[in-house]
């Protein structure tokens, strides 16, 4: 049984579910999402919570069943709060500034990299070397995030590139005489 699936998702104050079907839609402050989940799950509406359940025991449905719960609450969870990663840039020249709403950064390369942010997804330069991406969904938040660190990936001997913050890079020894 899934220990997960079996909590009902509360939708908090300012938060409203409609559910047509296998779709569930949410509507908060700071935007509408919707999520549509396989014929393996039940999704039903239990007071002020969604409750989602397995329509048999079978190994598939039984899948289906806590991770269409989690991606319900991650609808909840976007447009109450919203999602948010943080990036650091670590290496001497490295920099970051935002060029309307644009991203530009100076990461050693002949030419100064442009990112464009999707629909959605918002970016900003704390200080000129801290980005942070912030959107409603997860998903996007993580691939924007995602491909501005393939820019330049920290690399293991001094530890320069574009990590998330507080994320640990395993140093190697470099060599010797």
């Amino acid at each position: 049984m899934s220990r997960i699936g079996k909590r009902p998702v509360e939708l908090p104050k300012g938060v409203t579910a409609e559910i047509k079907g296998q779709t569930v839609q949410v509507k908060g402050p700071k935007g509408t999402r919707s999520f549509t989940a396989t014929d393996d799950v039940d999704i039903t509406m239990d007071g002020n919570a969604i409750v989602v359940r397995p329509r048999s025991l079978n190994k598939v449905a039984r899948q289906q069943w806590g991770m269409s719960r989690t991606m319900v609450a991650n609808l909840v969870t976007g447009v109450t709060d919203g999602f948010k990663r943080e990036l650091e840039l670590v290496g001497v020249g490295y920099r970051a500034t935002m060029q309307g709403k644009a991203l530009q950064l100076a990461l050693g390369y002949s030419h100064p990299v442009v990112y464009e942010a999707p629909e959605g997804v918002t970016l900003s330069v704390n200080k000129n070397t801290e980005v942070t991406v912030e959107g409603i969904d997860q998903q996007v938040v993580g691939e924007v995030a995602a491909e501005i660190r393939n820019w330049r990936r920290p690399e293991p001997y001094k530890g320069k590139g574009i990590r998330y913050k507080g994320e640990y890079i395993f140093r190697k020894e470099g060599k010797k005489k």
